[in-house]
């Protein structure tokens, strides 16, 4: 099986789980009370769409590891965020609780690829260029 390089944010296997996360919370939170509007709804919606926007900003940092590693920081953040929501809707009733646990276990696997990035994030990094451009090197 040929593995297809990985050239933007989009192609990396945790931003497509998530996205997908993301935009089955959409769809059953559109169910959610209208008077939940404001808060469960939104916070759900924005912490799930936070954790994609977050990574797409991490791949763009991969320059500096220390920004790396802190935007992924932030999406774990962010996941975690949305677990709580879940849970949240779930609790009261506004998510079956299988619907629940199935979108929980994806940011569980989520969490899991993130963590082991953070803790690895060598691979992801923009390797960086030997001399200057523009500037003839010793050869």
């Amino acid at each position: 099986m040929e593995k297809n390089a990985i050239t933007n944010h989009q192609d990396l296997k945790v931003y497509q789980m998530a996205f997908d996360a993301a935009m089955k919370i959409f769809e059953v939170s559109k169910k959610f009370p209208v008077e939940e509007r404001y808060s469960l709804t939104d916070q759900i919606r924005r912490s799930s769409r936070s954790f994609c926007a977050n990574l797409a900003e991490a791949w763009r940092k991969r320059r500096y590891l220390a920004a790396f590693v802190a935007k992924l920081n932030d999406c774990e953040a962010e996941a975690a965020e949305t677990q709580t929501w879940i849970e949240f809707a779930v609790k009261c009733n506004y998510l079956d609780i299988d619907t629940g646990r199935e979108i929980y276990g994806t940011y569980n696997k989520v969490l899991g690829s993130l963590v082991s990035m953070i803790n690895n994030p060598t691979p992801w990094l923009i390797k960086k260029t030997v001399g200057h451009p523009g500037r003839k090197t010793d050869s």
